[in-house]
């Protein structure tokens, strides 16, 4: 399907009144899971705009997945744990917790195909998961906290990124790794702030499985000033040969990338210099549309038509935004 992403426009706000974290659409885009720095979770009925919330985690949660059958919602939290909700549920209840890592857990993933769990954290492990929550794999090797885990949508293989900015690419049959991509562009160390900076926010791949994209931030001349700009790092999947796609004198960080339906890249940037949409044509270096929202974005969620995205925001908002298909 073509897009015409520079008709790309706010189509709903809707308001929780607290800072927002997280936001996924559920496989059947009937509705919207965000978290909030109060702690709860929120389940927004997309075609309404009605919202259900409940205390969840003890502290922030990062990311969502959903189980294989669509039927639960999987939420990984700062609290070192991650719980199991009904979908449907009219007040959800945990089914399932579990103390997952020694440290927050950032990143969260479900295999369609097996129903297979990969979290990873700050204890710098990736965990491997069944789908009712038993242990069936750790995958040590990172040197630094787990940011990102991703599946591959056809192959057996796991890959995870860490706060170095070094991607591995994992076999999930014996569970050892088989290569490593660093994107260490996406890394700062600042010497006078004794502060490592940065990390691989998020892996995508493009839909004809040629293009890895991996987000985050570069040029943190001041990490603890918020003083850094996105970037995205795509890689060759076959040869390994990377390409840098900054987008330059936006302040922010590129939290999470996807691939459109016509091959475009979206990354969603949020920072100091406040929210932004960013669409690069395939190999690009640099953006071809930008989209400035309200207010510093921190996530983003893609609808399973292709065309909705959520974005959740500093002020206490979800914004859906609308991509139009060419006519």
């Amino acid at each position: 399907m073509a897009l015409d992403t520079k008709q790309t426009h706010v189509l709903h706000e809707w308001k929780h009144g607290r800072p927002m974290i997280a936001c996924r659409f559920d496989p059947s885009g009937r509705y919207l899971f965000s978290s909030s720095e109060d702690y709860t979770l929120q389940r927004w009925t997309v075609a309404s705009g009605e919202k259900v919330a409940w205390e969840a985690h003890d502290s922030w949660v990062r990311d969502f997945a959903f189980s294989a059958d669509g039927k639960q919602v999987i939420s990984a939290g700062c609290d070192d744990r991650i719980i199991f909700w009904n979908l449907e549920d009219k007040e959800p209840k945990a089914v399932r917790e579990i103390d997952a890592h020694k440290g927050w857990v950032r990143a969260i993933a479900v295999q369609p195909k097996t129903g297979i769990i990969a979290t990873g954290g700050n204890d710098n492990v990736v965990k491997l998961w069944s789908s009712d929550g038993k242990l069936i794999r750790e995958l040590p090797g990172h040197d630094s906290n787990i940011y990102s885990v991703f599946f591959h949508p056809t192959e057996d293989l796991l890959l995870s990124g860490d706060l170095s900015c070094v991607v591995r690419q994992w076999n999930l049959k014996d569970g050892k790794q088989e290569r490593e991509l660093k994107a260490t562009e996406l890394h700062t160390y600042n010497g006078g702030q004794q502060v490592h900076y940065g990390g691989v926010r998020d892996i995508a791949l493009s839909p004809d499985g040629k293009t890895l994209a991996c987000t985050g931030l570069h040029k943190a001349t001041n990490p603890l000033g918020a003083v850094n700009e996105p970037l995205v790092v795509l890689f060759d999947w076959a040869k390994g040969e990377k390409k840098l796609q900054p987008a330059a004198g936006i302040k922010g960080i590129g939290w999470r990338t996807r691939f459109l339906t016509d091959g475009t890249e979206l990354c969603v940037s949020g920072g100091s210099g406040g929210g932004y949409l960013l669409f690069f044509k395939p190999g690009e270096e640099k953006p071809y549309h930008q989209l400035k929202l309200k207010d510093t974005a921190r996530d983003m969620g893609m609808h399973p038509d292709g065309l909705m995205v959520a974005t959740t925001h500093a002020d206490g908002h979800i914004r859906i935004c609308r991509l139009e298909a060419k006519k």
